[in-house]
């Protein structure tokens, strides 16, 4: 079973201002990594490596979110092609999302994944054979 990681997951694991989503993120990374299930794509990673280095407090250095993207880059991984933008721009406007969250839904279901971790969509949610799932609930 595939299961697809948005930004904020990754993000969270190495948040220290949020520590209640840090331990749920870091277990269901921990998770992911013992089974070999995880996919992200490559608008996850880029962001992730903003975030990282920007907007994270503390931010990390350069040379520690480039290994962070290294590291999951070893996992499946689906490149934002123009096809996945042509595909996400039809779900934006028949499933009244965002277009960046429908370039991860588009991603989570060209991975094949059952199911996409994300606090940005309704939990419950199916987007064709994709259930959203948030973590961070209660």
């Amino acid at each position: 079973m595939t299961v697809f990681v948005d930004t904020n997951v990754l993000v969270y694991a190495h948040d220290s201002e949020d520590r209640h989503k840090a331990t749920k993120a870091i277990a269901l990374l921990t998770e992911l990594w013992a089974e070999g299930t995880g996919a992200v794509s490559t608008q996850v990673l880029q962001e992730f490596y903003n975030v990282a280095t920007g907007k994270l407090r503390p931010t990390m250095s350069p040379a520690q979110a480039r290994q962070v993207v290294a590291d999951y880059a070893e996992w499946a991984v689906v490149e934002t092609t123009p096809q996945l933008i042509l595909s996400a721009s039809f779900l934006r406007e028949r499933d009244q999302v965002s277009f960046w969250d429908a370039l991860i839904v588009e991603a989570a279901l060209l991975a094949g994944a059952e199911t996409l971790i994300t606090e940005d969509l309704q939990h419950g949610r199916r987007f064709g054979s994709v259930t959203v799932h948030n973590p961070f609930l209660a």
